[in-house]
Formats: C-alpha cells, sequence, structure tokens
C-alpha cells in the first residue's frame, strides 16, 4: 500500500455528532494501523451555516477522544491551509479549468426561476432535475449565444458554475465497504461547484484538497454515497487518480429505525454529542455525564465494526492493531444507551482506587463535604462494582456521610417488631464496649452475641441496616460502621429506635 494519508473534513455548522466522531476515529485508526497520517480540514464553505465556537469544539471533542490530529489548523503542515476558507483563492482555477475542458458551464438561472421550476414539476407529479434534458432551455452557458453569455459575465449578472453530467452512461467504481456500484448518469443532476458567493461547493472544494494534500482513502459517512458518483466523474475529468472510497453505515436509533438524532437522546435521556455544547440551544455530551473517553471510543468503535473475536474491550493501541476496513459492515449500527453505560462500567472498574476517589473528592466538595483521599479509597473500594459512573457513587453512598432521615417504609413493616427496640439496645449495648471498631472486630463481637442469646441474625441485621442506612440497601453493614466510626454508629442505633418506634406505633 502506498503512503496512506486520511481525512476528518467536517463543518464547523453545530456540534460534532457521535456518528461524526466514529468517522474521525475510523480514519485515525486507519492510519495509525497503516503507518499513515491523520489530517483535520475544517471544511466551511458553507458560510451560512457557520458557527462561532464550532471549529473549536471540533478540536476539543477529539481531544479529548485521545484522537491525535498530525496535520492541521494549529498542527500546520506542507498541504496547508487546513481551513477552507483559507484556501478560497485556489478554488476558481480548477471550475475554470472544467469550464474550459467543456465539462462545465456558467448557469444563470435565478433562484427563483428554479423555484417556479420546482413547483410546475412537482404539479404535475414528477422531480425537477436540472440535467442534460433540460439544460439546453434553461438559462446558461450551454443554452444562450456566447456573446449572450460573456456579457452577462461582463456585466456582473450572478453566476453559479454546474459540471456538464453526461447523459445515460453507466459509471462503475469501488468501495471498499460496498464492493462495486453502478450507476448511469442519466439519473443524477447538474451539480453546482461553485456558487454566485465567489465560494466553491463542497463537490469541488473537498476534492480539490483532497487530491492537493494527497489523500489516498475517503473515508466518510454513508450519507455521501449518493455524490460518490459526481465526485468520481470530477476525478475523470481532471484526469486525477481517485483516492479508494470506503462509505461508513449509519448509525441507528435504539429501535433501529432511522438515523440516531439529538431528538433521540433528548427523549430517552442520553447524548449524542462527544462533549458539551455550549452555544444556542445547549446540549450535554458523554464528558459531562461522566464517560471516560477511552470507554466512548471503545464503545463506538463497535458501532459498525467487528473485529471478529469474543473481545469488546479495546484500547486505543488495541483498536489500531485489530482495526481493517473490510470488517467495517455495510448495514446501519443500531445504538444502546444500556451498552455504552456498560463499556463505562467496564473501565471504571479498572482505574485505581485513588484515582476514583480524587475524582469523587470534588463531587463531595460541592455537597460540602471534606475527606482525605485515603479514607474515600475504602469506601470506593465498597460500592464501585454497584456503579456505572464515578456520580452515581453518591447515590451508594449518602449514608455513609449523613444518618438517614427518612426509613423506608416498607421495610419497617416488614422487619420492624415489637422486640426489635430492645433487641437493638442491646446490640448498641454490645457495640458500645469495642475499643477496636474494626470490621473483623465488630463483626465477630456481634455475631457471637447473636448466637449466645440464640437471636435471629436476619431479624437483627435487617433492623441493624434499617436505623443505620434508612433502606435495605448497601454493602457489609460491619464495613459500613467501620467507616462511619462508633459515635456515629451509636447515635444512628439511638435516633432510629425513637423515630421508627413513633412511626410504628
Amino acid at each position: 500500500m502506498s503512503e496512506v494519508r486520511v481525512r476528518f473534513a467536517p463543518s464547523p455548522t453545530g456540534p460534532l455528532h457521535i456518528g461524526g466522531v466514529r468517522t474521525a476515529l475510523y480514519n485515525y485508526l486507519f492510519a495509525k494501523k497503516n503507518g499513515g497520517t491523520f489530517i483535520l480540514r475544517i471544511e466551511d464553505t458553507d458560510q451560512t451555516r457557520f458557527v462561532e465556537g464550532a471549529e473549536d469544539y471540533i478540536i476539543d471533542s477529539l481531544k479529548w477522544c485521545g484522537i491525535k490530529i498530525d496535520e492541521g489548523i494549529y498542527e500546520g503542515g506542507e498541504y496547508g491551509p487546513y481551513r477552507q476558507s483559507d484556501r478560497k483563492a485556489i478554488y476558481r482555477q480548477y471550475a475554470d479549468m472544467l469550464i474550459e475542458s467543456g465539462d462545465a458551464y456558467y448557469a444563470f438561472d435565478t433562484p427563483e426561476e428554479l423555484e417556479i421550476l420546482r413547483r410546475e414539476s412537482e404539479n404535475a407529479g414528477n422531480t425537477f432535475i436540472y440535467n442534460g434534458y433540460i439544460r439546453a432551455k434553461l438559462n446558461n452557458s450551454l443554452s444562450l449565444a456566447e456573446a449572450d453569455w460573456k456579457s452577462k459575465l461582463e456585466n456582473g449578472d450572478p453566476f453559479v458554475i454546474r459540471y456538464k453530467m453526461p447523459l445515460n452512461e453507466d459509471i462503475h467504481f469501488d468501495d471498499l465497504i460496498r464492493g462495486d456500484i453502478v450507476v448511469n448518469t442519466s439519473t443524477l443532476d447538474d451539480k453546482v461547484l461553485y456558487k454566485s458567493d465567489g465560494m466553491p461547493t463542497y463537490h469541488l472544494a473537498h476534492l480539490v484538497d483532497d487530491h492537493l494534500m494527497k489523500i489516498s482513502h475517503v473515508i466518510r459517512g454513508e450519507e455521501w454515497l449518493p455524490s460518490l458518483p459526481l465526485h468520481f466523474m470530477l476525478y475523470r475529468s481532471f484526469k486525477w487518480d481517485p483516492p479508494r472510497f470506503a462509505h461508513l453505515p449509519l448509525l441507528l436509533k435504539p429501535d433501529g429505525k432511522g438515523k440516531l438524532s439529538k431528538r433521540d437522546g433528548d427523549k430517552m435521556g442520553f447524548p449524542v454529542f462527544p462533549v458539551f455544547w455550549p452555544y444556542g440551544e445547549t446540549a450535554k455530551g458523554y464528558r459531562e455525564e461522566g464517560y471516560y473517553p477511552d470507554a466512548f471510543v471503545n464503545m463506538i468503535a463497535l458501532l459498525g465494526w467487528n473485529p471478529g473475536t469474543e473481545q469488546e474491550i479495546f484500547s486505543m493501541d488495541q483498536l489500531i492493531e485489530a482495526f481493517t476496513i473490510e470488517r467495517v459492515g455495510k448495514s446501519g449500527s443500531r445504538f444502546d444507551p444500556e451498552k455504552a453505560k456498560w463499556f463505562n462500567h467496564q473501565y471504571l472498574q479498572t482505574k485505581p482506587d485513588d484515582q476514583i476517589a480524587i475524582e469523587f473528592r470534588e463531587f463531595l466538595r460541592a455537597k460540602g463535604f471534606h475527606f482525605d483521599i485515603v479514607r474515600l479509597e475504602t469506601l470506593i473500594a465498597l460500592v464501585k462494582e454497584r456503579v456505572n459512573f464515578v456520580k452515581e457513587i453518591w447515590d451508594q453512598t449518602d449514608y455513609f456521610f449523613k444518618a438517614p432521615e427518612l426509613y423506608d417504609q416498607e421495610v419497617i413493616k416488614k422487619r420492624w417488631k415489637d422486640d426489635t427496640p430492645a433487641r437493638l439496645m442491646e446490640l448498641r449495648a454490645v457495640l458500645e464496649e469495642c475499643e477496636d471498631f474494626s470490621v473483623a472486630s465488630t463483626e465477630g463481637v456481634v455475631k457471637s452475641w447473636i448466637e449466645n442469646n440464640g437471636y435471629n441474625t436476619g431479624a437483627i441485621m435487617n433492623a441493624f441496616r434499617l436505623v443505620i442506612v434508612g433502606a435495605s440497601r448497601g454493602p457489609h453493614m460491619f464495613d459500613i460502621i467501620s467507616w462511619i466510626g462508633k459515635d456515629e454508629t451509636l447515635q444512628r442505633i439511638d435516633k432510629g429506635i425513637a423515630v421508627i418506634g413513633n412511626i410504628s406505633k
């Protein structure tokens, strides 16, 4: 394989969808697997849709994911500039080359005139297509006398440059994912290549840039597949060797019916963007929802690509080693928000307790609690298997930091008997005598007391958990009381007996 050069070329028109992140990731993995170069090119030719801040958002998103840019607007490179608006002067000469070769033409039709034609076609039950069957009847340099269209140019009349698509020709091209594709040109229209505002359209600009930047493989979303015939024809018109193409499958809604959208995320409570979008209509991101970047990357890598094994957990280096375009599927991949959580759970379990404790400490500080890392590490070890995100640790541990204010009514009905207060007072006395309040010590003393008195272990321990925690939840009881300490344990027993006693009367 010759030198591999791939590009991710987003438009700065809004937040970066996770489908776009997956496209960037697959390009990155392919480049690194083949010792190639990953390029970020900002395609901002559509100035009417440009959104301030979107460019930095794209770069921040890729950085969070660990996708490293080899050439780009900040990294530089010998094929720059890497922002299309900075390359504006380049494109007109290539549009003119197509005019001179007869593969493109000037079109002077106004938007209003074209809209009338579209409506007339719709009223007749047809679809309006600006192509070889009607272009000779419209207002362009193919239908007008040379003197007339040149006069329009000299007078500064608005125009666009359209590609002259040949009629009734079968175009064959190969896609690395979809194989051989055949399209007849009679089904295609004469696309605009150069707009009246002096900017090229995507079709011309990206193709010129790919050629000048020596892009070897174009790996992009399925939505660009209908444009492939035009792009193939443009390469032929310029007499350039085309890159290899690979069109990735769509990311589908959780029910598999249609493309995944922000609306789906809003409805079901999951993000569809990598990081928080702060502009206009804000949108949450995976980073702010508590996902680890390596878990997020692992998750999206498997949305469309199959390693051919049962392995599901991959580091970035492992993904690079295993990735091949040939194992990317043709069919759309259904997004599963629960599977996304599962990935984060797997990664959280591998994180050292001290790292998780540092993250959780910031969460606690926001709530007004201050604990040292060593003590929090002990707590993390008790509960991390129960959570998918660091933020969920609070829901599993709130009773470690404050005595319960409420007690579960169902548990009271089931576990609180007439003799429960008396048994708990006996337990309190036993614990008060404990000099050593470690897990092993308190567990041994309490179990001996229960056994020596012939008490029911379940009845004692369930009532004990109720007054300490407030509900039937949490890890081993002796881990809990060891962490909160003797004084707090005794106070909670007293409070629980008093409050629940009044409730149960």
